[in-house]
């Protein structure tokens, strides 16, 4: 995907999560998690709109991400925060249903979807997005779950200023975001990926050259035909799998593939994978022979 459809996707991904603001969970007072949650807060006991805030806020934690995630990650993210914020502004605070738990889990179910995708094309919302990019590729743990934790502070500061029912609808809303950023967002799912192919060195240039993975290759033999074969493994993320498929099935369409979801991962291995690189690195493979 080129540069310009990212920032698309990423430009409608924004101004959805301003809608799903404006019309599910402010009318009811319900927040946000994070940074963009104290935003809306602030919005509500001050003057100034909560897009506002949101810009205010999110300087200094980008400023941190600039150095620790690079300078494209961050331009994309001021981009995401802006556009939301714009769009916040604009598109009015309206009561879609009178049904509080309704707007919270359609709230949360949106804001989870735009999120996600945001998050996915290399950008972020700005605020505890960044920390829990920083926090998740550091140890591995999945996105959601870590930005879930990080809200619940905002939950209870919430349950002070306003009720603590509000601050249980707000609980509800940001723990569907969680699930639904990923869903959304897979990169912590690990896969283990074996091929079996005639065509040994090149599937492996090819996954070589396109991604930043290490790879151990065995020698086979077709129990049935006898034929000498190569069977690559490797260990992929769940977002990587989309690049992976029809790379292999380019270089040899009649390469048997096996995958299935791993567990968990030990020892030398990135765990941020492509996030932070582009996927045109090359790595060392580790060769067996049998």
């Amino acid at each position: 995907m080129n540069k310009w459809m990212r920032l698309l996707l990423i430009f409608v991904s924004s101004i959805v999560l301003g809608f799903a603001a404006n019309m599910f969970l402010l009318p009811h007072e319900i927040l946000a998690g994070g940074v963009t949650g104290i935003a809306m807060m602030f919005g509500l006991v001050t003057p100034l709109n909560a897009g506002l805030w949101m810009i205010i806020l999110n300087v200094p934690i980008l400023v941190v991400g600039w150095m620790k995630l690079g300078k494209t990650f961050i331009a994309n993210s001021l981009f995401s925060v802006v556009v939301t914020s714009v769009s916040m502004l604009y598109i009015p605070v309206v009561k879609i249903t009178e049904d509080a738990l309704l707007s919270s889990v359609f709230g949360g179910v949106i804001s989870g979807i735009a999120v996600g995708i945001i998050i996915r094309y290399y950008s972020s919302t700005g605020g505890f997005d960044v920390i829990g990019l920083l926090l998740s590729i550091k140890r591995d743990i999945p996105l959601g779950a870590l930005v879930f934790s990080l809200n619940s502070a905002v939950v209870f500061v919430s349950g002070f200023i306003f009720s603590w029912e509000l601050a249980m609808y707000t609980m509800a809303s940001i723990y569907i975001t969680g699930l639904v950023v990923d869903r959304v967002h897979t990169r912590h799912i690990k896969l283990s990926l074996m091929v079996v192919t005639n065509q040994g060195d090149a599937v492996k240039k090819a996954l070589l050259d396109n991604l930043d993975r290490g790879i151990t290759v065995v020698d086979g033999e077709g129990a049935y035909s006898a034929a000498k074969v190569k069977v690559l493994y490797s260990v992929i993320s769940r977002h990587e799998l989309a690049f992976v498929r029809p790379l292999i099935k380019k270089v040899d369409p009649q390469a048997f593939v096996s995958i299935s979801e791993t567990m968990e991962v030990m020892g030398n291995f990135r765990k941020d994978g492509n996030f932070m690189k582009s996927p045109v690195l090359k790595t060392d493979t580790v060769q067996v022979n049998n």
